[in-house]
């Protein structure tokens, strides 16, 4: 994929407007519990001051709309990213940032104003004004058309900061110019929060391996009784299109050929395998069984590259984890041995894969979460458009 790049920009005695990810999770005593997304910027920050330029940072937290609330100011970051970056860093409450001799500037959470969300033209000429180009860091945004993830290109040129060159550079591996065959991994509850994504995936993949909740749906639009399991009855229309549409791409659909049963939802409940037309009407399929996990296997086996996203069964509770933590870590050790590309990102991805002590194996896991799908679901990222193209 062909975007602008830092290399492409001319930095030295400039000032750089770079739209961070800093909505980061805090306890209740206000510290973070998990600094991933502030580490991610870092890098970007760095290669802008070295390169002779002032940095201006815009970052939302949390959801303000549209009002200034003191619980969800940035200030909290100051000393954070003093530390991190061994530099002076001012804070400027408003929108005009007060002191821009200082070598980077923190502005105030840009959803304090109720035209970042709508994309105002206003508040992207007055962020405009703080600056000469414009980087857009935070893929986790840019699905959003507002105003410091998009609207800013509209009055300074914009160039790929480094996290989001790293972001799109792999998921151009992964999707866009892949290494064949690519198998893709689905998982997760609902069906219906996952049709524009299965559908696009299965006119791109040669494998696709659907677990979890969501195989229960394409189960019983086969026919099979699956009791009381999690199951979107409506939407077995919409499942059987899938599949016709998989098999029209010539996508392979893999789906359980044997499940894990129990009466219960909880750990360690009373369970056992059968096959697909063995579930009894009081039981609930909770995660894939044996056989399917062999099949998975191969399936990993032959591919060259793995897009994954969602756990294939209950895994936040053990024995149900058993599928996800034996597929995750089979295919870790295919990246390490073998030279597979695997990818994953989005909703209960991270969590899966590391609890299945995986996710330091993959070649890339994404955080950006609903960007993360809606870039599987093959839509148009306004934050990533504005990266396209030579600058006129």
């Amino acid at each position: 994929m062909h975007f602008r790049r830092l290399e492409d920009a001319e930095l030295s005695n400039t000032t750089a407007v770079v739209r961070v990810d800093f909505n980061v999770p805090r306890r209740e005593n206000g510290s973070i519990s998990d600094d991933t997304r502030i580490d991610a910027a870092i890098p970007t920050i760095k290669f802008l001051r070295e390169a002779g330029a002032k940095v201006v940072l815009l970052s939302h937290f949390g959801r303000p709309k549209g009002e200034p609330k003191p619980e969800l100011s940035l200030s909290f970051l100051i000393p954070v990213l003093r530390q991190k970056l061994g530099e002076d860093i001012s804070f400027s409450d408003g929108i005009n940032a007060t002191d821009l001799n200082a070598p980077i500037t923190l502005v105030e959470n840009t959803r304090f104003h109720a035209g970042e969300t709508k994309g105002d033209e206003d508040l992207a000429r007055q962020w405009a004004a703080l600056g000469d180009i414009y980087v857009q860091d935070a893929f986790s945004a840019s699905h959003r058309d507002h105003v410091s993830s998009a609207g800013l290109a509209k009055f300074l040129p914009a160039f790929a900061g480094l996290a989001m060159e790293r972001e799109l550079d792999h998921l151009a591996q992964a999707l866009e110019n892949p290494k064949q065959p690519v198998l893709g991994v689905v998982g997760g509850a609902k069906v219906s929060t996952k049709i524009d994504l299965l559908s696009n995936l299965v006119t791109k993949l040669d494998m696709l391996a659907i677990g979890g909740g969501m195989a229960n749906t394409f189960l019983a639009a086969q026919g099979f009784d699956v009791g009381k399991s999690l199951c979107e009855h409506d939407l077995a229309g919409t499942a059987k299109d899938i599949m016709k549409a998989a098999a029209d791409s010539g996508c392979q659909i893999l789906l359980p050929i044997d499940v894990v049963a129990a009466t219960d939802f909880a750990a360690n409940a009373p369970h056992r395998v059968c096959g697909l037309d063995q579930v009894a009407a009081h039981e609930m399929i909770l995660d894939a069984g044996p056989e399917t996990v062999e099949g998975l296997l191969d399936a990993i086996d032959r591919a060259r590259t793995l897009i994954w996203n969602g756990p294939l069964g209950a895994f936040e509770i053990t024995p149900f984890d058993t599928s996800t933590v034996e597929a995750a870590q089979y295919a870790g050790k295919r990246v390490k041995n073998n030279g597979l590309i695997a990818v994953a990102g989005g909703g209960d991805t991270v969590a899966a894969l590391k609890h299945a002590g995986a996710a330091d194996n993959f070649t890339f896991i994404s955080t950006a979460g609903g960007a993360f799908l809606e870039w599987m679901e093959g839509k148009a990222l306004p934050g990533v458009e504005i990266l396209r193209g030579d600058l006129s």
